[in-house]
């Protein structure tokens, strides 16, 4: 009679077939699910979006993908390996959904190695080590026709843009011939800041949203004398144009409804056209407007307009103030997802936009167009005129805030019938034959604001890899000038992924909190600057009004020099409570944080462990009923 096995025996056999099985469900994961993942990130900053599922889908002609990384190089730096690894696999997993068409090759580009000549051949960025090596870390994409494209080097600042980086790429290769963006612009968006005596010297910076769009599109710019438009123009951008004439705007006119389609920016006040130019001259008029045309479209905006807005109000530095430096600007606007459109294309993916001295768009009455809101304001918020703004000084314009209840449409997307703008036929210079004198259905966007294009407003720019540029971007303006050019040119694939990966997340209840005793703040200092100019003018009568001493001095009674004292004693306890203000706001903060930090280190690790004793005392429960059983 054989004896039976023990349980220790049993235990181990257990233990051994659970290690063996583990191991085996590894090694088939590993050869059948390399591009398969969980994504547990709340923004799924790790999933395939559907925009690049499209592109990749589309595609009619083979397109290379050719990794460059130095393995040995970068084997000390645990970070670098790391997005490596990332970025290997997401490419594994471009090639997978291509159905072939994307074909990826991984190179080592070691000293001295025909790798190394291809990456520099390419434009690869080489980046230094400590120790004297070089680490190349980039892609080269190329086409069946010698198109080619690079991402230089995949900085770790632009990890969360590792998707879009490659899928636009990709798409540039596949597009042979880029839909032609006409730009009529005062603007240099081109050259950048320092305008066309910088480029004349080779100095010039373009802005980076023009950079983007020139990568994208073919950009071609419209001399300010232009009496027609350039045919085969997809998409007519405007952005703060001069005072048109007739020709020009009966050309812009004809243009949209002839089914062309418009993205308009206009200010009332821009701080980008105001920047010094040639000559230490603005760059551009201040204020744009269309009122002909934004007539026609069923459009209203008032150039002498700006929305002042306390809720969405940006913190800036003034420097008249240096018991406060730092005050809330109800100009300068951080437009968060509540204030955009989450049903349009355009603004369905964006996060935040920084926009400045914005204008206030609304439909005419009467109109026979769709007035479609993209961009608004909160109902926190009022007009002032762009007058008054420059006379108010920043830390007094949260006082001229009065809402009127609801918020302003600060980008409009306008579609339907529409009639021309000449009516009475073109003007004088212009045949007549021809003239269409209203459309089925126009195709336009509009803004009020310029800055937008400003990249002190939403992009870092790094210069740490060789020279070259890196552009961060910290708010999504770049992305929402790209997704309403794309919209209007037919092509919404890139949409859906341009900026679902931006990780800013503001903090809205401290900035809630910020504004609240911000807003107290100023009234008391608006109280203490007005107690100040009341005492020192009380001061100036009393002490004119003291008896004359010997050698000329002026002796105060008791009685005035009580009242000195009285008022010093005033202004200190104004001080006092001005302290007690702001240290209610850092106390109110400082708890928030708290409560943060405790929910985020401790809270989820207490919850654990409740739910393991809860767990436990059920199970010694159930042994017990098991027991007297």
């Amino acid at each position: 009679m054989t004896k039976p096995l023990s349980r220790r025996v049993y235990a181990i056999t257990a233990l051994i077939l659970a290690a063996v099985i583990f191991v085996a469900i590894n090694i088939a994961a590993d050869a059948s699910l390399t591009t398969e993942q969980i994504d547990l990130t709340q923004n799924g900053l790790y999933t395939i979006s559907k925009g690049t599922k499209e592109i990749l889908r589309n595609l009619k002609e083979p397109i290379t993908l050719k990794f460059y990384y130095s393995k040995k190089a970068a084997a000390d730096y645990a970070q670098i390996n790391a997005y490596a690894a990332r970025v290997r696999d997401l490419l594994q997993r471009y090639a997978a959904l291509s159905n072939g068409k994307v074909i990826v090759e991984e190179l080592d580009p070691a000293p001295y190695t025909r790798a190394e000549d291809q990456a520099n051949a390419a434009g690869l960025t080489g980046a230094q080590t400590d120790d004297g090596h070089v680490v190349y870390f980039g892609l080269v994409g190329t086409n069946t026709i010698d198109g080619t494209q690079t991402i230089p080097f995949f900085s770790l600042k632009r990890e969360p843009f590792l998707e879009y980086d490659i899928t636009s790429l990709i798409y540039r290769l596949s597009q042979p011939q880029k839909p032609v963006i006409g730009v009529l612009s005062s603007l240099p968006l081109n050259v950048g800041a320092g305008g066309m005596m910088a480029a004349l010297q080779g100095q010039a910076q373009p802005y980076v949203a023009w950079e983007q769009l020139a990568q994208n599109y073919k950009t071609r710019m419209i001399p300010a004398d232009f009496k027609t438009l350039p045919k085969g123009i997809r998409v007519l951008m405007i952005v703060q144009p001069n005072k048109l004439n007739a020709i020009q705007r009966y050309a812009i006119d004809q243009f949209v409804l002839r089914g062309g389609h418009a993205l308009v920016f206009v200010d009332p006040r821009s701080d980008l056209a105001l920047a010094s130019g040639d000559g230490g001259q603005p760059v551009a008029p201040a204020s744009s407007n269309l009122p002909q045309l934004f007539k026609a479209w069923g459009i209203g905006f008032n150039p002498n307009k700006v929305v002042l807005d306390g809720r969405l109000a940006q913190q800036v530095e003034v420097q008249d103030n240096p018991h406060d430096p730092i005050v809330l600007y109800p100009t300068w606007l951080r437009i968060g997802r509540a204030q955009m459109n989450r049903k349009d294309q355009v603004t369905a993916n964006l996060s935040d936009l920084n926009l400045a001295t914005v204008g206030a768009l609304y439909p005419v009455k009467g109109a026979t167009t769709r007035f479609i809101p993209l961009i608004s304001s909160s109902d926190d918020a009022s007009l002032i005129s762009t007058t008054r703004l420059q006379l108010t000084a920043p830390q007094d314009l949260l006082n001229a805030i009065h809402p009127v209840g609801k918020p302003f449409v600060i980008a409009a997307r306008i579609s339907g019938p529409a009639h021309t703008a000449f009516p009475n036929g073109p003007p004088t210079g212009v045949p007549a034959k021809g003239q269409i004198k209203s459309a089925k259905s126009v195709n336009l966007i509009v803004v009020a604001d310029t800055d937008i294009f400003d990249d002190r407003f939403w992009v870092r720019l790094d210069q740490s890899y060789g020279g070259k540029t890196i552009a961060e971007p910290f708010a999504d303006n770049g992305a929402f000038i790209l997704n309403a050019v794309e919209n209007l040119t037919g092509s919404n694939a890139l949409i859906s992924l341009r900026t679902r990966a931006v990780s800013t997340r503001p903090f809205t209840v401290v900035k809630e909190l910020q504004a609240e005793a911000q807003a107290e703040f100023q009234q008391q200092a608006n109280d203490l600057q007005q107690k100040l100019s009341d005492t020192e003018h009380k001061l100036r009568t009393l002490e004119s009004g003291g008896t004359a001493a010997a050698g000329g001095a002026v002796q105060l009674s008791a009685r005035q020099q009580r009242q000195i004292e009285n008022f010093k004693r005033e202004l200190i306890d104004t001080r006092l409570q001005l302290r007690k203000v702001q240290l209610n706001l850092r106390k109110s903060v400082d708890q928030l944080g708290s409560i943060l930090a405790f929910l985020n280190i401790a809270f989820v690790p207490i919850l654990v462990a409740l739910f393991a004793l809860a767990l436990a005392w059920l199970r010694r429960r159930r042994r017990a009923r098991a027991v007297n059983l």
